[in-house]
C-alpha cells in the first residue's frame, strides 16, 4: 500500500486488519490517554477485538465510507487519524485523531489531518469537513483551530463516555475556506 511522509521519521499509512497485533500493542501502551475522550479503545480489549475493529473499518472503506490511517514514528505505530464518516454523495465527512502521549506535541496529527482534508476536498470533491471533540479535549480542539476550522457549536451532554455525560464541540471547514488557507 502507500505511505506518506509526515516528517523525516514519521509516516501515514492505511491501517488494516493485518496490522492488528501492532494496533493492539499501540492501544495497550496508550489506552488510558487515548481512551480519555475516544471510545474505540474500549472496543479493542484484546487481539481479536482489535482485529475486528480494524476489519470493520476495512469493510466501510471498501464501501467508500469511514476508514482508519495509522501514524508511525520511527517505525512504531503511535496514533492515527480517521474519516469517522465519509459521505461522498452528500459532500460531507468527519475526521478525527488519536495519539499516544509520547508522540504528542510534534505536529503529526495536524499534518496527517491536512493530508485527509486535501484528499477530501481535492480528490473527492467534498464540500464540508467536520471535527467533533469533547469540550474537555483541549488538545483535539487545538488541532481543529490549527486546521483553520470554525467552531459551529456545542451539543450539550450528547453522549455518555465512562459514566460521564460529555458535551461535544462541532467544528468545520468548507472547501472554499480550505482552498483559501492553502493558497495563503
Amino acid at each position: 500500500m502507500f505511505s506518506i511522509d509526515l516528517a523525516e521519521d514519521a509516516q501515514l499509512f492505511p491501517l488494516e486488519a493485518r496490522h492488528a497485533e501492532e494496533f493492539f500493542a499501540h492501544i495497550e501502551r496508550g489506552r488510558a490517554y487515548i481512551g480519555e475522550y475516544v471510545g474505540f479503545p474500549d472496543r479493542a480489549t484484546d487481539l481479536d477485538s482489535a482485529r475486528a475493529l480494524l476489519a470493520k473499518y476495512a469493510v466501510t472503506a471498501g464501501e467508500d465510507g469511514a476508514r482508519f490511517f495509522g501514524i508511525r514514528l520511527d517505525g512504531t505505530l503511535v496514533g492515527g487519524v480517521l474519516f469517522r464518516t465519509f459521505e461522498a454523495h452528500y459532500g460531507n465527512c468527519e475526521i478525527g485523531c488519536w495519539l499516544e502521549p509520547d508522540a504528542a506535541g510534534r505536529g503529526l496529527v495536524t499534518k496527517a489531518c491536512q493530508v485527509l482534508i486535501d484528499y477530501a476536498f481535492g480528490e473527492r470533491g467534498m464540500h464540508r469537513v467536520e471535527w467533533h471533540a469533547a469540550s474537555g479535549n483541549k488538545k483535539s480542539l487545538a488541532v481543529a483551530a490549527r486546521l483553520g476550522m470554525t467552531r459551529d457549536g456545542v451539543m450539550r451532554e450528547n453522549y455518555l463516555h465512562h459514566g460521564v455525560r460529555q458535551d461535544t464541540e462541532v467544528w468545520s471547514i468548507l472547501s472554499q475556506e480550505w482552498a483559501a488557507t492553502r493558497s495563503a
